[in-house]
């Protein structure tokens, strides 16, 4: 489904919603991983950013089909802005559990996107749930075009460092 009802921004870029449910299989990964370097190809990141975000996706997608519910389907969001690429991927899962935020796997999510959080929510919070009070597991990660990334993120140091 994409979603592109909104004004243009400043930039002449459209807001778009683009919502991709799969199998939690690894055969279905690379079409997410696809998706998610076509939608970057386009805002015009760099190739290091393609291949950052393309690696950040199959990460988070692998690091939730983990903690899925059975054959429960993966559902990718992703939402492209002014300031780059917003992604929230999530699965149903049991009461109670968390998406693993330790180890290697994570490290890799945190250096290749600008921003990254794993949280328990519900069906009912999240971008193209059924508005129910099943249990989801989330990763949702940023990632900004050049000169975008918002102030409030920043060190605060400013440009005279």
């Amino acid at each position: 489904m994409v979603e592109s009802r909104g004004a243009l921004a400043q930039d002449g870029r459209r807001r778009e919603r683009l919502e991709l449910r799969v199998p939690t299989t690894a055969t279905q990964l690379p079409a997410v991983r696809a998706m998610a370097a076509d939608l970057a190809m386009r805002m015009d990141y760099d190739l290091d950013a393609v291949e950052d975000l393309r690696l950040a996706v199959d990460e988070a997608c692998a690091t939730l089909t983990l903690v899925a519910r059975g054959d429960a389907p993966l559902t990718v969001v992703f939402e492209t802005t002014r300031a780059g690429l917003h992604i929230e991927a999530w699965v149903p899962t049991d009461d109670g559990v968390d998406v693993p935020q330790d180890g290697f796997g994570w490290a890799i999510l945190e250096t290749l996107v600008d921003a990254v959080e794993g949280r328990r929510a519900t069906q009912a919070t999240v971008p193209g749930g059924d508005g129910s009070d099943t249990p989801v597991g989330v990763i949702v990660l940023d990632k900004y075009l050049p000169g975008q990334r918002p102030s409030e993120l920043g060190s605060g140091a400013g440009p005279n460092l």
